[in-house]
Order: structure tokens, then sequence, then C-alpha cells
């Protein structure tokens, strides 16, 4: 059974048992994002132990990675490496650094099982295997990339809006044709206004 071990690990068994309960079950690609995304720091460990341990069974056991799960993962206590750290009135206190030898064995999917996911994957429209699937990350980055297309694509088309409400063509012209007509018109008009005569009484009074 294809499986891998990494011994020595400067960590605590128990806080690489809480990562490895995450990705316990899971199908590889599923268990390598759950891992890519976990917080913890004993995550990049266990997710380079788990791709040593599917190298082992698609080069040893020739079998496909799209068709494996981890079956088991577990870590045991090793070395224990005693410090210690000085305290009040020349005493000492033991500082116990714990290590872990962990081990992860991934298996293949029973018959039945790889029958079940083939109809649904026919069923979802025939979907292409897990592991030819893009990868959570890319698609963030893909989604982000079309996010900023479209932002760009806006502002071009509000660039272009803006032109041409400040263009206009035959807005101005009007404005400007009226105002020289008025100016054209303004002499006919005091030329074709009656003339004024003045009253009798005052040429009798001049």
């Amino acid at each position: 059974m294809p499986q891998a071990t990494l011994r020595y690990v400067r960590v605590s068994p128990t806080k690489i048992r809480q990562v490895l309960g995450l990705i316990r079950g899971l199908e590889v690609d599923d268990a390598r994002e759950t891992l890519v995304f976990c917080e913890r720091a004993a995550a990049q460990d266990v997710l380079k132990l788990l791709d040593s341990a599917v190298a082992n069974a698609e080069h040893n056991d020739a079998l496909p990675v799209e068709e494996l799960y981890v079956e088991r993962a577990w870590a045991d206590g090793g070395p224990i490496l005693n410090r210690f750290r000085p305290r009040a009135r020349g005493r000492a206190t033991r500082i116990r650094k714990r290590t872990s030898h962990v081990t992860i064995v991934v298996s293949r999917f029973s018959d039945d099982e790889l029958e079940r996911r083939r109809r649904v994957d026919e069923a979802k429209g025939g979907a292409a295997p897990r592991s030819r699937r893009t990868t959570r990350r890319r698609r963030i980055r893909r989604g982000a990339q079309e996010h900023d297309h479209e932002h760009e694509e806006a502002g071009t088309e509000e660039a272009g809006t803006e032109e041409a409400d400040t263009e206009e063509p035959g807005t101005q012209d009007s404005a400007t044709a009226e105002l020289e007509g008025d100016e054209t018109q303004a002499p006919e008009a005091v030329a074709a206004a009656p003339e004024i005569e003045p009253d009798e009484d005052e040429e009798e009074e001049s």
C-alpha cells in the first residue's frame, strides 16, 4: 500500500493530528487544496508528505492520481528534546520540545466508488476529472483578472460617453448662429423703426 513517512518533525504530535484530521478520507486533490489554505504551520510539512505519498503510488504502483484518496494518516511521538529556562533563586524550569513521526497512506478507490463518481460526473454534464480541474487559487486569480478587465472596459466606455457629451455637434453651432443672427438683424431693426416727430408745443417754445 503506497505510503510516505516523515520523521523527527519539530512539531508536537497533538498539533499535527489536528491537521491530519482535516484530510483523512478526502480525495488527493481536495486534501491538497485543504492544506494549501490551512493556516497552521504544520500544514506545509503535511502537504509535502502527501505529495511524496502520491508520487510513490504513481511511480511504484502505477496508480492514477485522480483515483487516489487519503486512507490513513497518523502521527507518533518522537524523541523529546529537553531544554532549561533559568528561574528565580538559581532554579531552572525544564522545557520539553517534542518531535513527531508522521505517516500518510493513500489508496485507490474501489470499483463501485469509481463507477459512482463517473455517473455523477456524467450527470453534471461530462465534467473533466478532478485532477485536470483548476484549483481554487487559479479560479480566484482568473476571476480577479476578469473583474479588472471588466472595470477597464467600463472605464473606457465612460470616457467615450464623456467625450461625446462634451462635443455634441450642433448645439454650440446653433447657439453661435443665433447670436450672429441677432447681431445681423439689429441694424435692420433700427433702420425699420419709425422716426419720432417732435411735438408742436416744443417747436414753439424753441
